[in-house]
């Protein structure tokens, strides 16, 4: 991780606090407004991830190509700003999660640069660019054995894979595209079965999350991806015609029923008991979700991913906004990380509160990401960055810049 930046303290008042200190101020009279949100706190400071030529050049292909039209200028220029990033970062067709540290090469094939890519350009209607980003990835990066290519990839990207590839068949992907992808995307499907078929009938024990790839074990999110991904893989089959094993539908089914059977057993009967194991193994509570190692990484990805596979049912999902909410999980709607902010898997928390009705807690998350994660004037977005006044804790990555452009286009589906 890039050195820190120097930064003043964080004010005591707001580490300790286990509500976000402005959302009641903010959602009063049918709230959040934009306009309130930017004049709230001092803009994020930092360098800018690209030169102003090159943006310049790559917003002028978006310009020509997508028109937003949200109802407000800033949020607007976020979206395109974020697509026009596409190709900053990426090397013609080879991906790149970022700049400094996370230009290198190590990082190239980590899953969430090309779920974001990909899901963003086809939302937009640039389909023929999502096909090309994708097909190049899913050759270069997807083993003969179906595992992905990176050193820590965790389960639920496997299952995110999947639903990306579909959901791109169902924005207009040509078929031809999906046949020629057709071995790459079984691959995966037939990884995850051998996972399951592993497990013997439980959860399928695996990686989390690239940094804690030392810390196996059965984790909700990972086995509800795995599920929905499986399945989301049998239904693109179905939808154009193509022979698919039999046996996924129904390991996909087994596994979603097993995951939510765990979970039920595993979190407290107690609706007032706000943590929220997100896995079968025992493990330390936290005074509040970020004061431990666990509870940070179950606030900024394990509970986002739960919530946006969309297995759980309301009242559960309920529970989980309301962990988050009142535990000490956000700030202005981001996503709270040890001692600072980490928005990069924010979109899994926003399409969770888009799939579960929470609206106006979606638009904090996202009012709150366009304004204090990315910086005042080029609008870079920092993978990690500090409480306001925001200076950079990590270098930019595409998946945080790409979160105003994939939370637009899915407030605007019909």
């Amino acid at each position: 991780m890039p050195h820190a930046e120097a930064t003043e303290p964080v004010r005591p008042e707001w580490l300790s606090s286990p509500l976000d200190p402005f959302r009641c101020e903010l959602l009063r009279d049918g709230g959040p407004r934009l306009d309130e949100v930017l004049a709230l706190l001092p803009r994020t400071s930092g360098r800018p991830a690209f030169d102003e030529a090159t943006i310049a050049s790559c917003m002028e292909r978006i310009e020509e190509a997508v028109t937003v039209g949200s109802g407000h200028p800033f949020l607007d220029l976020s979206v395109k700003t974020g697509l026009a990033f596409i190709d900053a970062t990426f090397r013609g067709n080879h991906p790149k999660y970022g700049v400094g540290a996370y230009a290198q090469a190590a990082h190239d094939s980590f899953p969430p640069t090309i779920i974001a890519a990909a899901d963003a350009l086809s939302a937009w209607g640039l389909i023929g660019r999502a096909q090309v980003l994708f097909g190049y990835w899913l050759e270069a990066f997807v083993r003969a054995d179906g595992s992905v290519d990176y050193y820590g990839p965790s389960l639920s990207e496997y299952g995110q894979l999947l639903h990306t590839a579909v959901r791109m068949m169902e924005r207009g992907a040509d078929k031809e595209w999906w046949q020629a992808n057709l071995a790459s995307l079984s691959r995966l499907a037939f990884w995850i079965m051998g996972r399951i078929g592993h497990a013997g009938g439980g959860l399928v024990r695996g990686c989390p999350e690239a940094d804690e790839r030392d810390d196996p074990g059965a984790y909700f999110h990972n086995n509800a991806w795995l599920a929905v991904g499986l399945r989301r893989f049998v239904e693109g089959c179905d939808r154009l015609g193509e022979r698919c094993d039999a046996t996924m539908k129904r390991a996909s089914s087994e596994l979603a029923s097993r995951t939510l059977d765990a979970i039920e057993k595993k979190w407290p009967q107690d609706e007032d008991d706000l943590w929220l194991q997100p896995q079968v193994e025992e493990r330390e509570r936290p005074d509040q979700i970020t004061g431990n190692r666990i509870g940070s990484y179950t606030n900024y990805r394990y509970w986002p991913e739960l919530l946006s596979s969309g297995l759980l049912p309301p009242e559960l999902a309920g529970r989980v906004v309301r962990a988050r909410l009142e535990f000490g999980g956000q700030f202005v709607g981001m996503s709270r990380f040890a001692d600072r902010l980490d928005d990069w898997p924010l979109f899994d928390y926003i399409c969770g509160l888009h799939r579960y009705g929470f609206r106006n807690d979606l638009l904090l998350c996202l009012y709150g990401h366009i304004a204090y994660n990315q910086a005042e004037g080029h609008l870079t977005a920092y993978e990690q960055f500090t409480f306001p006044p925001g200076r950079a804790r990590a270098a930019y990555c595409l998946p945080a810049q790409l979160v105003p452009a994939r939370a637009v286009a899915l407030l605007q589906e019909r």
